[in-house]
């Protein structure tokens, strides 16, 4: 479990799959990060069981309420992610609920990834990267701190179509150098 000023990231609750459906259904969620609106609180459920059960997935835990409202994580070499990545980097994933927006949680909440990428994992990068349009993930991107490294053009996202997605990273010097 990790904690920030207004969130607990901890593991996802199979209990919680009611929860995840409510945001994770609405199609201005998914599509622009790649991933297809969940379509049934029991596909939500299954997707807690595989892709949530990953290690270093949290949920993003509104410590006012207890509720989930989004997800993020670490996500190594040998796991799903889209960064190509070495030995000792990740790449930090996430998404909240459009009620959510523009309060600053998710940066608040990948800050906290960050710390325990550096201080606690020992990893030497951590990339980030989004789909072309996704401006609110851009500037999730730009304020945690993350430099513009590249772009590839023409890849095939999870949902099958052709995009074009820009690489942000961090190096644990440039992390050590900002605290």
């Amino acid at each position: 479990m990790i904690e920030t000023e207004r969130l607990i990231l901890r593991p996802w609750q199979e209990s919680e799959a009611e929860m995840l459906y409510k945001y994770a259904s609405d199609p201005d969620i998914g599509p622009i990060a790649g991933w297809p609106p969940h379509t049934s609180v029991e596909s939500s459920l299954e997707i807690i069981r595989t892709v949530f059960a990953a290690p270093e997935t949290y949920a993003v835990v509104l410590k006012e309420t207890g509720e989930p409202i989004g997800c993020c994580g670490i996500m190594f070499a040998d796991g799903l992610h889209s960064a190509e990545m070495k030995s000792g980097e990740a790449e930090i994933g996430y998404w909240i609920g459009k009620p959510y927006w523009g309060q600053g949680l998710i940066p608040e909440a990948v800050k906290a990834l960050l710390a325990r990428s550096f201080n606690e994992l020992n990893l030497n990068n951590v990339w980030c990267g989004y789909y072309d349009g996704n401006t609110k993930s851009k500037r999730v991107c730009q304020k945690c701190g993350f430099k513009y490294h590249h772009t590839n053009s023409d890849i095939t996202s999870p949902l099958g179509d052709k995009r074009t997605e820009h690489f942000y990273v961090m190096t644990k010097e440039e992390y050590l150098n900002e605290r």
